[in-house]
């Protein structure tokens, strides 16, 4: 089956900007420290298996077919492998060549380290079609700001929590970036509206896993409460409202003897496009009706002064329990922040306190830290 290789054309260039890496070399793979990240890639490309990351940990063992390892830190913090084939992403690597742009002559630059899915699989990616792959891991955001516009980048692959910082840092702007390919979680309006005020780029969003890689993908004209459309090759269907994904996309073992895997998301198809109701892990019951938090905090972020929102249930002896919000943004609008929380996710759902915050507790991931937050209302 196919793997990794190093495309004759493709550049690696560090943080500093210089140009390393040695094009067609074949890695050694095995378990691989990411603290040197064009070497690190050196030793992946082109190996027969390869985890970058928890180096201490055994390495992946080769097998039949070329395979490497993912981490996946979730919610919880808590890193998680995850076997896949390389099959697997080079199977979108081709589907991704022609939706953005990637090949020779193109810069793709990453904002995180190599030990999160997203970040490896964009720069594997650039490398095997032949593109120039610009490590800015390591630089504070207004320096990766920087370093965007000195070497005109053209794809940027990034989450919200690193968008956010680079949105917020003093810096020029990017008329040059032509695609801006979004994973982790659904940007928010503020979010959008101040990358807009930065580049004229095309957003794309995924929704997607580290279990799964892609499962939809949205752009300008998606409806704002949809996670868009499957992503090419892949089909959806749904159990008892919980979304389940067939592709050539899954890791290994991921997948019931049916071939289906289950999200852990409930959701629905409409007109073409998946809306998502939130996850299963997180649903809460509240006067014995199911509420799922990540439609208030999407209400909460549809808010105008309201950066950042999480909420997180709370044991309460009448309802069986309530929910808390915590926020970034201006305290004096609690009064009409929760009117129209009350009219947008009714009585029910809407958060009996407000926790108004100046530092956001993230994980490694840059997702948010819920149960940092738990912890918080006891």
């Amino acid at each position: 089956m196919t793997g990794f290789r190093w495309h004759p054309a493709a550049r690696a260039l560090d943080a500093a900007g210089q140009v390393t890496g040695v094009p067609g070399a074949v890695g050694q793979g095995g378990a691989v420290a990411p603290d040197m990240p064009v070497g690190a890639l050196m030793s992946a490309m082109g190996a027969a298996a390869f985890r970058i990351g928890l180096p201490e940990l055994p390495a992946p063992l080769p097998g039949p077919t070329p395979m490497l390892e993912t981490l996946s830190g979730g919610t919880t913090g808590a890193p998680k492998r995850i076997r896949r084939t390389q099959a697997s992403w080079v199977a979108s690597f081709t589907i991704n060549a022609a939706l953005f742009g990637i090949g020779p002559g193109q810069g793709v630059a990453v904002l995180g380290g190599l030990i999160h899915s997203l970040a490896l699989y964009a720069s594997i990616e650039a490398l095997h079609l032949g593109a120039d792959l610009h490590l800015l891991a390591g630089l504070r955001p207004g320096a990766q700001r920087a370093a965007l516009a000195a070497r005109r980048v053209g794809v940027l692959y990034a989450t919200p929590a690193q968008l956010r910082l680079l949105t917020e840092a003093r810096g020029p702007d990017l008329p040059q970036l032509a695609q801006v390919v979004v994973g982790g979680s659904k940007l928010d309006p503020g979010l959008r509206a101040a990358l807009a005020g930065m580049t004229g780029a095309q957003v794309t969003e995924f929704y997607g896993a580290a279990e799964a890689s892609f499962i939809t993908l949205s752009e300008s004209a998606t409806p704002p409460d949809s996670v868009g459309r499957p992503y090419p090759g892949v089909a959806l269907r749904f159990d008892a409202g919980r979304v389940q994904v067939r592709s050539p996309y899954l890791a290994e073992g991921v997948a019931g003897p049916d071939g289906w895997h289950d999200t852990g998301e409930f959701g629905v198809l409409r007109a073409g496009q998946l809306i998502l109701q939130g996850r299963a892990a997180r649903m809460v019951k509240i006067a014995d009706q199911a509420v799922f938090p990540e439609a208030v905090e999407a209400a909460l972020l549809a808010q105008p002064g309201i950066r950042r929102a999480a909420v997180v249930p709370r044991p309460d002896p009448l309802r069986g329990a309530v929910l808390e919000a915590f926020v970034i943004g201006n305290p004096d609008q609690e009064s009409a922040l929760l009117a129209a929380l009350r009219a947008e996710v009714g009585a029910l759902a809407c958060p009996r306190r407000v926790h108004w915050l100046t530092d956001w507790p993230e994980l490694p991931s840059g997702k948010t830290d819920l149960a940092a937050l738990a912890r918080c209302v006891g």
